[in-house]
C-alpha cells in the first residue's frame, strides 16, 4: 500500500480562542501540516527501499523530541512575531522577536514553550514550575496494525495553548537518582485544556489530569 499523507482538518480548530503574540490559527495549521508532509516524504522514501516507517523506528521519547523541534521551527517560520530561542536548551522554545539580545535567552518569560506527547489530555512533565505560555501538541502513532503496510500515519489529536503559573504545578518526587520534574496539577491542566486550539477526538476519551509520569514528553 502507498504511504498516506495526513491532512489537517480546518473544522476541528477552535476559531474562538484568543491567541497571544499575534499568532493565528493558520500558523498552527501550517506547522502541523509541515510535520505531516515531512513524515509523508520520509516514509515514502523508506517504503521504496523496503524499510520501516520513521514512526516505527523512533522510540517514543525520541519521536516526541523530533516532533517538538519541528513544530518549534515551523511555528517560528509561519508566525509574525516569534523566533526560535537561540540559546541551546533555553526556555521558552519560542521568543518574542527582538525582546532579548540576539534572540537568545536562558530563562525568559516572553514567548511560548512547545511540548508534544502521546498521552491524551495534554499533561506533560517539565523540568520546573514556571510562569509561562505553554503549548502542548498531543499526537498518536499507529505501530500495532498488522500488516505494517496498512498502518495509519501519525496524527495530531489535541492542541492546547494557555498561560500557566508556578502555582498550577505539582512537584514530582523522583528519589535520590531521579530527575526533578513538575507537572500541571488538576486545576492547572483544566486551565490549559480550557484554551484548546485543535481537537480531533471526543472530550470523553481524554484521561483525567491527576496522572503520573509522562515518559513520552520532551523535558526541558
Amino acid at each position: 500500500m502507498p504511504v498516506i499523507r495526513n491532512i489537517t482538518d480546518p473544522a476541528k480548530f477552535n476559531g474562538a480562542t484568543e491567541l497571544p503574540f499575534q499568532l493565528r490559527i493558520e500558523d498552527f495549521r501550517a506547522a502541523m501540516q509541515d510535520v505531516y508532509d515531512f513524515f509523508f516524504d520520509v516514509n515514502t522514501s523508506l517504503a521504496a527501499k523496503g524499510l520501516e516507517r520513521l514512526d516505527d523506528m523512533l522510540r517514543p521519547a525520541s519521536m516526541s523530541g523530533v516532533v517538538s523541534d519541528m513544530l518549534t521551527a515551523s511555528l517560528a517560520k509561519h508566525s509574525r512575531s516569534l523566533v526560535v530561542n537561540g540559546y541551546f536548551n533555553g526556555h521558552p522554545d519560542l521568543l518574542l522577536k527582538g525582546h532579548y539580545p540576539d534572540n537568545r535567552e536562558k530563562a525568559g518569560e516572553l514567548g511560548i514553550e512547545i511540548k508534544s506527547t502521546r498521552k491524551p489530555g495534554g499533561a506533560v512533565d517539565t523540568h520546573g514550575a514556571r510562569d509561562q505560555w505553554m503549548c502542548v501538541f498531543v499526537y498518536t502513532v499507529d505501530n500495532r496494525t498488522e500488516p505494517a503496510v496498512e498502518r495509519k500515519p501519525m496524527a495530531f489529536t489535541e492542541l492546547y495553548l494557555g498561560h500557566v503559573s508556578v502555582d498550577d504545578f505539582r512537584r514530582n518526587a523522583r528519589g535520590e537518582l531521579g530527575t526533578r520534574t513538575a507537572t500541571l496539577d488538576a486545576a492547572g491542566i483544566a486551565k490549559l485544556r480550557s484554551s484548546w486550539i485543535y481537537l480531533d477526538q471526543p472530550a470523553s476519551t481524554r484521561k483525567p489530569a491527576n496522572r503520573g509520569k509522562d515518559s513520552h514528553a520532551r523535558l526541558k
